[in-house]
């Protein structure tokens, strides 16, 4: 059904202007594996001093490889740190959190958040809420949530990765086969009949496959870029999924196709955000 409406060193921190384009050159990599400095800085359109700092930054911290001349990606199939993505789709994300938190009962409830950019907007909106239990296996959402006093949060164990910021394993499965939550709502990479909901890591994967196995109820959400994309690991297949919220630049050839399987596609209209 469719619906529509309304590295081990310490990362430094960085504007959301730089943010956006050091992702925009790792994204330009993994595109291409390899290009020269002089074309990277002409793509971004920035001068060539700025272009050697970025890319000291983004090789001192494992995420590219500097070449003589320019620079290479590390793996074409790794994903672009969560810390770099969150400037990308911020519009879109806030209403499609807006829309997933709108589904969450009032009073007391538990919600289990996945990580990732758009699951982050979500525990945003879910700050004015009361009566919730938040259990997630994201360091960055467990911190946002643990500052509302009205939230109570469970952070799961595991091996945290460090370009999700993730905890994942066998401890963090196991915190999620402990309990039962009300509401998953999960955060993907990529969306699509033929792959179902996909990310990059295959431990991630697993860990919140554990997640959405132990819900009553299952929400993806992700903006329209994720629609009709496959990544390496499955961490459900749509048949698992009860609703998946996105927006209007979304594949609509794409959503109709994940709406026939079943899942109950809600769509948030960007029109009025670019007026």
């Amino acid at each position: 059904m469719l619906q529509n409406g309304s590295s081990s060193s310490t990362p430094r921190a960085v504007s959301g202007k730089r943010s956006e384009r050091m992702r925009l050159v790792l994204s330009l990599l993994h595109e291409r594996t390899s290009m020269s400095q002089s074309a990277l800085a002409e793509a971004l359109g920035i001068s060539a001093a700025t272009l050697r700092r970025d890319l000291a930054d983004l090789d001192e911290q494992g995420l590219l490889v500097r070449t003589h001349g320019g620079a290479r990606a590390l793996d074409a199939r790794s994903e672009i740190p969560v810390r770099l993505r969150n400037t990308q789709f911020r519009e879109a994300k806030q209403l499609i959190a807006r829309r997933a938190v709108d589904m969450i009962p009032a009073g007391p409830y538990a919600v289990a958040l996945s990580g990732g950019t758009t699951t982050a907007e979500v525990a945003r909106a879910l700050s004015n809420r009361s009566g919730l239990t938040i259990v997630t296996n994201s360091l960055t959402i467990a911190m946002e949530c643990a500052a509302r006093p009205r939230l109570k949060v469970i952070m799961t164990g595991g091996v945290v990765r460090q370009s999700s910021f993730e905890a994942v394993g066998s401890l963090s499965e196991n915190t999620f086969k402990a309990i039962n939550v009300g509401t998953a709502i999960l955060g993907t990479d990529g969306i699509s009949v033929s792959g179902g909901v996909t990310t990059h890591d295959e431990t991630e994967a697993r860990t919140n496959h554990a997640m959405v196995a132990n819900a009553q109820r299952v929400i993806v959400v992700a903006d329209g870029s994720k629609v009709g994309q496959v990544t390496l690991a499955k961490m459900a297949d749509l048949s698992e999924i009860d609703d998946f919220v996105t927006d209007s630049d979304a594949d609509p050839a794409a959503l109709q196709l994940i709406a026939d399987v079943g899942v109950t596609v809600h769509i948030v209209d960007l029109s009025a955000v670019r007026r």
